[in-house]
């Protein structure tokens, strides 16, 4: 992955399936609030069409084709050294194979269960299979990120903050299978890092490396001085600071179109209440009730 296009691949899968997260988590709160229950991947369509498994196609796919480049295009085959043994110049390139192998499994397993009767898995078990996955990729940049010094360091180690707290979500969706926030937390944070792998790409291997600071003839970045470093460091903050701004500007713009969309009328009593409340007019208003699955709601204010 130490590479313009060793990230932005990664990267892309990322961000398709973490997008395709947020918006199917919001929609299905929408349309039934009450029953409302957390998903590890979402179909794409009704029934049983061609598309329905297309994100765990992405998925599995994706990290099997990354996988390939990592184990075969990057060590040229060299995989072993003439005198025995693992060639300790593609040990790297073995590393991230190997976490990318926990990826594929994810959507090979789920679609495993799917597909077939012999392994059948509950959504706890994909979240707590998913956080493994994550685990292996937050394992792999933290002492990865020992390997690098500097403005390079700083950012892998915002990248495993980012991979931390999609550990988190995916064991919080096990422990909590009906939380709508678990659910978009982790389809948030997907997103979150995969546009973290692209502006990592274009920072360190393209066009938009901080003033002061360069790449040497080794590969490494060096910047001149500690005022610049520490200016390289402050504006990475930013970037993923306005990033964080972006997904959650996102994530209320699908809330919005799935309300208008789709909105049960559990929903829009909870917008009724919520409504009449910030009015401050006072009294007992019972809003819009849905006995859908025996649930009934009130609005007070």
């Amino acid at each position: 992955m130490g590479s313009f296009k060793g990230h932005v691949l990664p990267g892309t899968l990322f961000l398709a399936v973490g997008a395709w997260h947020v918006w199917a988590a919001v929609a299905r709160f929408a349309m039934d609030p009450a029953g409302f229950r957390l998903r590890v991947w979402n179909p794409v369509g009704s029934g049983s069409g061609a598309l329905r498994h297309l994100e765990l196609y992405v998925i599995a796919g994706g990290a099997f084709l990354d996988m390939c480049v990592e184990v075969l295009y990057s060590t040229h085959l060299h995989i072993f050294a003439p005198g025995g043994g693992v060639n300790p110049a593609h040990l790297n390139d073995l590393e991230h194979g190997g976490m990318l192998l926990m990826f594929f499994l994810v959507g090979a397993l789920a679609l495993l269960s799917e597909n077939t009767r012999y392994l059948p898995l509950t959504e706890g078990a994909l979240s707590l299979l998913a956080a493994t996955a994550f685990t292996a990729e937050l394992l792999l940049f933290y002492f990865h990120s020992t390997t690098h010094q500097g403005l390079e360091g700083y950012y892998h180690y915002l990248l495993v903050v980012l991979v931390g707290l999609c550990v988190a979500s995916n064991v919080l969706g096990a422990l909590l299978p009906a939380s709508f926030p678990a659910d978009l937390a982790s389809g948030l944070l997907i997103t979150l890092q995969g546009l973290w792998f692209y502006q990592t790409a274009f920072t360190l291997y393209g066009p938009m490396l901080p003033e002061g600071c360069h790449r040497d003839a080794a590969g490494d970045i060096e910047c001149h001085g500690h005022a610049a470093g520490e200016r390289a460091e402050q504006l990475a903050d930013f970037q993923l600071f306005a990033y964080v701004f972006l997904v959650f500007a996102y994530a209320l713009g699908c809330y919005a179109v799935a309300a208008a969309k789709y909105g049960h009328p559990d929903l829009r009593a909870v917008e009724m209440e919520h409504r009449e409340n910030g009015a401050g007019s006072g009294g007992r208003f019972v809003g819009s009730s849905s006995t859908r699955d025996g649930h009934i709601i009130e609005g007070r204010t």
